[in-house]
């Protein structure tokens, strides 16, 4: 979606936020035409809603299956996860966003992919399940809301938007900052060249994570293990590793980079106006504990565009902020600077000097940046609202797959150069790996046999 079309919708958000609200009010002062939430979230018919389904919903799937059940336009049809504790959570979650109609409950994501009554898919799966979902969804005619990262290797990232052209299908990447009014406008002062030549940008994320110890256990009655590895290879069950940890495992997980240096690294990449770089480089450790990690607790990746370099910092295991944020983005230019992170930007001269600042008039305004669940509730409805009118107007969303896959490729090229301990010259034409056979071996990963993503 173009800025003024983003604009445009946006303001119809707007309109349609308000409209709720003096009806509200309305009620208020005269109870004979009160109505409950259920009732009023139902007034739209059935046949116009679009039928989804959320795939993956411990936690930020849950979130994610109220904020969708709030959508005017759309019904939670079936909810499903290998955990059936689970599932009972985000039926709550539906209901309390007032839809009247109980979704259908299932464990098996492929049951799921059959069912010709689902329009479209969100799942929020760990991270070796986005890409080979994303792509047997759109083989089955299903549009797809993909939370971050949209793969866990670049080949595979590939196919994923190979797949979204091949069987036309919308496919929006859960990368929220894409759908911020405030922030959208602070990147096109940046393209209009508020700052000048803007020609770096510093992002960074910090936590106070605590050690990851595994054991061996045995698989809990309430969990399809086999379905949760799906297409990574077959290994043991340990406790621990579920349902969070696996992100700093590379058989499942991609790190911090991509668990959370996505986001800003997208936002970055945005204001930048770039694609694929031509020079990664990254290094770092695991400092803080002796424990079973395997992705750095600490990494710094450096991104050398054809026109600008991109900074990524990580400190997962030391909470200390930067600029007062625990996680943002700053854009460095020949006049000034423009900082971010969240729906708003301040603007500083080349002195640091403060000279203009605009905030989220959202009464969901500001960021909870190490929230798992949402950092944004605001953001996530702007996000969702958008994928939804992507799929009704048939267009490319705020965050189509192939943006998201750019920003992602970018992060799991800074990973890849920190496992082989060396830079990486990349194609900017593609953001392939130029001349490291060792490197280049990383670009893909081995599957279990008959979990093979095919397009």
């Amino acid at each position: 979606m173009n800025a003024k079309s983003r604009r445009d919708f946006i303001k119809k958000l707007g309109i349609g936020t308000a409209a709720l609200t003096v009806g509200a009010d309305i009620i208020d002062h005269h109870p004979a035409l009160a109505f409950s939430a259920k009732s009023y979230r139902n007034i739209i018919g059935a046949n116009e809603r679009i039928q989804l389904a959320t795939i993956g919903v411990n936690s930020r799937g849950s979130s994610m299956s109220g904020t969708f059940a709030k959508q005017k336009n759309a019904t939670v049809a079936c909810i499903c996860d290998v955990d059936e504790r689970a599932i009972p959570k985000a039926m709550k979650r539906v209901a309390e966003a007032g839809q009247s109609n109980t979704p259908r409950a299932e464990k098996d994501l492929r049951k799921v992919l059959e069912d010709k009554s689902i329009d479209a898919i969100y799942t929020a799966t760990p991270d070796h399940w986005h890409a080979p979902l994303t792509i047997m969804a759109c083989q089955a005619g299903k549009h797809v809301y993909v939370e971050k990262p949209m793969a866990h290797n670049p080949a595979e990232g590939e196919m994923a938007v190979a797949a979204a052209r091949k069987y036309n299908r919308v496919v929006q990447m859960g990368a929220q900052r894409r759908s911020a009014p405030t922030l959208t406008k602070g990147i096109e002062f940046l393209h209009q060249g508020i700052i000048g030549k803007v020609y770096m940008a510093k992002t960074w994320y910090t936590n106070t994570r605590k050690a990851t110890f595994l054991k061996p256990g045995t698989v809990p009655s309430w969990l399809d293990y086999d379905l949760w590895q799906g297409p990574a290879p077959r290994v043991p069950y340990k406790d621990g590793l579920i349902h969070y940890d696996w992100h700093w495992f590379w058989h499942w997980g991609t790190g911090e980079a991509l668990n959370n240096g996505t986001h800003e690294v997208d936002v970055a990449r945005w204001g930048l106006g770039v694609d694929f770089p031509t020079r990664v480089s990254s290094i770092g450790g695991r400092y803080q504990f002796q424990d079973d990690w395997e992705t750095p607790d600490t990494q710094v990746v450096t991104l050398e565009y054809p026109t600008a370099t991109l900074i990524w910092e990580n400190r997962s295991c030391n909470g200390r902020q930067v600029e007062g944020l625990e996680r943002g983005v700053i854009f460095y230019g020949d006049k000034g600077s423009l900082d971010t992170g969240e729906d708003a930007y301040k603007i500083y001269d080349l002195q640091g000097k403060l000279i203009k600042e605009e905030k989220s008039t959202s009464a969901n305004e500001g960021l909870a940046g190490r929230n798992t669940a949402s950092p944004s509730l605001g953001m996530d409805s702007l996000h969702a609202a958008d994928f939804l009118d992507a799929i009704k107007n048939n267009r490319q969303p705020n965050c189509d797959i192939e943006l998201g896959y750019k920003s992602t490729v970018a992060m799991l090229l800074g990973n890849i150069s920190w496992r082989v301990g060396r830079d990486l010259r990349i194609d900017p034409k593609n953001g392939h790996i130029v001349g490291d056979a060792e490197a280049e071996k990383l670009w893909s990963r081995s599957y279990e046999p008959g979990w093979e993503p095919k397009i």
